[in-house]
């Protein structure tokens, strides 16, 4: 059985992130991705910098790009495609998440 990566990044996402980890301005190892009660409908995603790999993180590399999920967020994000949209008004990461059963009108939180 062939292991599947928990999210997939998309190329947009992918050359987002270089360019922050090149602006940090220290080391990182990638950017770890989780989900943290709040927001409208209940669960929120966040992205940090990761400076090490935590002991059960889920490591998904993609392009020489790490991402790694927090594994409190394993389960919420699991064939999850993780995006990096500019728009006129707005631009930041999203999420397309097939477990979601609704999100709020800003799409920063979710729940399912």
């Amino acid at each position: 059985m062939q292991h599947q990566d928990p999210i997939t990044i998309t190329e947009a996402a992918v050359k987002r992130v270089e360019y922050l980890l090149a602006q940090r301005g220290k080391p990182s190892v990638g950017i770890r991705v989780g989900v943290k009660k709040g927001g409208c409908s209940g669960l929120s995603y966040t992205i940090e910098y990761a400076d090490d790999v935590g002991k059960f993180d889920d490591v998904v590399e993609t392009a020489g790009v790490k991402i790694l999920i927090d594994p409190k967020a394993a389960m919420y994000l699991i064939g999850t495609e993780m995006d990096f949209v500019e728009e006129k008004l707005k631009s930041g990461f999203t999420f397309r998440n097939p477990n979601s059963k609704g999100q709020c009108g800003c799409g920063e939180s979710f729940h399912v």
